[in-house]
């Protein structure tokens, strides 16, 4: 299944306060970045620290992001996990709480098969009739999805697409050889946005718009109008920001970095911590390096 969305889509922060998900905040960070011209705002993603949730607080920040969103942008909501029957569960809540799609990681640390990752997916899309994008980011998993499994996934008739953060160029361009008519692909590594929109990805779901919507998207947008010498040169001038975005484990710079913009952001939940000094002032130097004014 082609043409979900194209463009950028944010993996956006859950704020938290002492008390629970900060939902004014929230609403300020929506209306962020859809003024600032994202495709599609994907919650409850690692980057929204899902893993530290109650089925409560998930529950009720996916009906206050559809509710706010209201249609403008598609809303993707993060539902895998390591059992696929709760996998299943998620999905199904989520498409029933108005998701217009799903962002399902591979199942983490049991590491299953090959032949495992394709049946958990196909369990997760028969059970919804939503658009599904899988979502490969091994380092995080110990799970690698291949490039033969990536395509029996892409016949799959609501796999919308795969998430990339394998980290390995030669993996991605074949993996976006054998799924290329069938389903897209979409970036997960902020600092390969460009080369993965070059061989041709639908777009990008990234870490950085969360502080420069604006900026990512006109990357995107230089990519493609086919002017690849301005893509490089607006790429060069993200690609600190994106360092600095992963100087420590995702999302505890990039909280620090909204908080920087006045946006509330919170500090991440237990286990992380929250961004140490050194890092504060290197993000704080390439948010004014980029001209982002505070919202």
């Amino acid at each position: 299944m082609k043409g979900f969305f194209k463009g950028v889509g944010t993996a956006m922060i859950t704020p938290f306060t002492d008390g629970g998900v900060n939902f004014d905040s929230l609403g300020k960070m929506i209306e962020y970045q859809i003024s600032s011209g994202v495709d599609a705002l994907v919650i409850l993603g690692t980057t929204g620290e899902p893993s530290t949730m109650t089925d409560e607080e998930k529950d009720e920040v996916i009906r206050f992001s559809v509710e706010k969103v209201a249609g403008r942008v598609k809303v993707v909501i993060g539902a895998g996990t390591n059992n696929t029957a709760k996998a299943v569960a998620a999905a199904v809540n989520a498409e029933k709480l108005g998701a217009d799609g799903l962002l399902c990681v591979t199942p983490y640390y049991n590491k299953c098969t090959q032949k495992g990752i394709v049946e958990y997916y196909k369990a997760i899309c028969s059970a919804v009739k939503i658009p599904v994008i899988a979502y490969n980011v091994p380092a995080r998993t110990g799970v690698n999805i291949l490039p033969p499994a990536a395509e029996e996934l892409s016949y799959i008739p609501n796999m919308a697409g795969i998430k990339e953060a394998c980290g390995n160029m030669e993996q991605i361009c074949e993996t976006q050889r054998r799924v290329r008519p069938r389903m897209d692909m979409y970036s997960g590594d902020d600092n390969l946005n460009l080369p993965m929109l070059a061989i041709g990805s639908a777009g990008l779901i990234s870490v950085a718009s969360n502080i420069a919507p604006k900026e990512v998207k006109e990357m995107y947008n230089a990519v493609a109008e086919r002017n690849l010498e301005k893509a490089n040169e607006l790429q060069d001038r993200l690609l600190p920001l994106i360092d600095a975005c992963f100087t420590e484990v995702n999302p505890i710079p990039v909280k620090a970095g909204c908080n920087m913009l006045g946006l509330d952001a919170g500090v991440p939940r237990a286990p992380l911590t929250e961004l140490e000094d050194a890092h504060k002032e290197i993000m704080a130097k390439c948010i004014k390096e980029l001209g982002i004014k505070s919202v």
